[in-house]
């Protein structure tokens, strides 16, 4: 299996999305020409992805404004399902930024483009547009080399199929209660092994009550508390059986936001507003052939790419506590807008 193939498989997998409906083959023309090439093409790919992944790490910390009682612990486990915009699905490849490789035609209703000008939209991971062609050229010049068309990669249908154009991000937490209204919490994992790659994760945050220093209202029936919190995932994907070409894939994310929430019985109405900002990268490490020409030399880590998604937020959401468990579910208003449910276990 090629590189960006095994990488991007292995984050499916991760997030419960098994089916790929593009070609791992076709994949591999991504990596393809000169560095330069193999970067814009996988950017223009993946980033969509990248952003996806990035808006959802923030997500899951809270499902009540009420911090634990001293010694409460909670144990949650929350999907963060990241709504697909439509501008994701394509992006558009200028063939005047390309050297060794052009895009040759769509295949979606346009027709041939010249190796040196020109430009269409294409797939991207998120697509659902036929493959593209493209044809090798002569570098940086305007003559295509006859014979060497190829297909460029399709678009995976598995998150439109099963999961109504979302994204799945998985996240848990683990809280504690502290004294002066403080609750601690943690999202935590050692480094776990997954065929060829490894994953893990960190993160903590603070949440505090704030309506005890608020003269007037400390009487009131509902809860009020500030949090801020930090969380950063870690996934790595080795890309051959010697292990000297690696993928790896980085998201963390940090959020700042007060919330409000009121138990009546069972259920628990909350509501947040704040700001968050996340971080995704990802990048393919090691020496590539990307011409498959022995006579050239190989090139040293081909691709870095990294994306940032910068946002206010505002949450509302339902919980239900039945004896200790606890079933949530709450939507987020932001850049990327996002449904996260989840369960728990919660006492005092």
């Amino acid at each position: 299996m090629n590189s960006i193939a095994k990488i991007l498989l292995s984050l499916l997998l991760i997030t419960g999305t098994y089916q790929l409906s593009f070609s791992q083959g076709s994949l591999d023309e991504i990596l393809r020409g000169s560095q330069a090439d193999a970067k814009y093409l996988a950017e223009g790919y993946i980033s969509p992805f990248l952003r996806t992944y990035a808006a959802g790490i923030n997500q899951g910390w809270y499902n009540t404004a009420k911090p634990h009682k001293i010694g409460g612990v909670d144990f949650t486990f929350s999907a963060a399902l990241v709504t697909i915009p439509t501008d994701d699905r394509s992006f558009t490849v200028d063939n005047s930024k390309l050297n060794s490789v052009y895009l040759k035609n769509t295949n979606n209703g346009g027709g041939p483009l010249a190796p040196n000008n020109g430009s269409g939209k294409i797939p991207t991971i998120f697509g659902n547009t036929p493959a593209p062609t493209f044809e090798s050229k002569v570098p940086n010049s305007n003559t295509a080399i006859p014979g060497t068309d190829f297909s460029g990669p399709q678009g995976t249908d598995a998150f439109d199929k099963y999961l109504n154009s979302r994204v799945p991000v998985p996240v848990f937490n683990a809280g504690i209660g502290l004294p002066k209204g403080i609750e601690i919490k943690i999202r935590w994992t050692p480094e776990i092994d997954f065929g060829d790659g490894q994953i893990k994760m960190i993160g903590f945050g603070v949440m505090h009550d704030i309506k005890q220093y608020i003269p007037g209202i400390k009487m009131l029936p509902f809860d009020l508390s500030a949090m801020a919190a930090f969380s950063k995932m870690d996934i790595g994907v080795n890309l051959n059986d010697a292990g000297t070409q690696r993928g790896e894939f980085s998201v963390q994310g940090t959020s700042v936001q007060a919330m409000i929430s009121k138990k009546i019985s069972v259920l628990t109405p909350y509501a947040g507003i704040g700001f968050g900002t996340a971080r995704a990268s990802l990048d393919v490490k090691g020496d590539f052939d990307l011409d498959d020409n022995p006579a050239t030399p190989n090139i040293k880590d081909p691709v870095a790419l990294e994306e940032t998604v910068v946002s206010p937020r505002i949450t509302t959401g339902l919980r239900v506590k039945l004896l200790i468990l606890t079933i949530h579910a709450d939507y987020t208003l932001q850049k990327y807008s996002t449904l996260t449910v989840g369960l728990g276990l919660s006492v005092r």
